[in-house]
This record gives structure tokens, C-alpha cells and sequence, in this order.
């Protein structure tokens, strides 16, 4: 499934470090969305442990902040 998100979405994730590949490849792991309140908070089970500005911990998890992965949920529920 091809994923499309506007360019307004994509600008505010100015701070990608990786060149928006969850949008370039359809074999790009997302991390997993545990939890969504209200379309705002997503709570997130990370592929991984490298860092990434948009991964904030909270409690014993994290929260997502990037506007595109955000999106992504809101929109396909992936």
C-alpha cells in the first residue's frame, strides 16, 4: 500500500534523520503504536533502540512526536 502524506505534514518533520524512508519504502518497520489518545498522543513500542528526536520516554515507554509517523496512524491505522 502506497502511503501518501501532504507536503504541509512532511514539512513539519524537519528534524528526520532518516530521509522520510517510512514513506520511500514499503519495507520500512514503523514503530508499533501501542496506544493513540485522541490523535495527538501516541504512545509507541520502539523497533529499535537507536535515538531518534521524535522518540520522548514517558513512564516505561515512549511517545511519538513526529508529525509524518503521526499521521501515518491517524490516517491507515499502521
Amino acid at each position: 500500500m502506497k502511503i501518501e502524506i501532504s507536503e504541509d505534514i512532511k514539512a513539519l518533520a524537519v528534524l528526520c534523520k532518516h530521509d522520510f524512508a517510512c514513506l520511500k519504502s514499503e519495507n520500512y518497520q514503523l514503530c508499533k503504536v501501542q496506544d493513540c489518545i485522541n490523535g495527538k498522543v501516541h504512545f509507541i513500542e520502539c523497533k529499535d533502540h537507536n535515538p531518534c528526536v521524535y522518540k520522548t520516554s514517558f513512564g516505561y515507554g515512549h511517545v511519538c512526536g513526529c508529525p509524518v509517523r503521526k499521521e501515518i496512524y491517524n490516517k491507515y491505522k499502521i
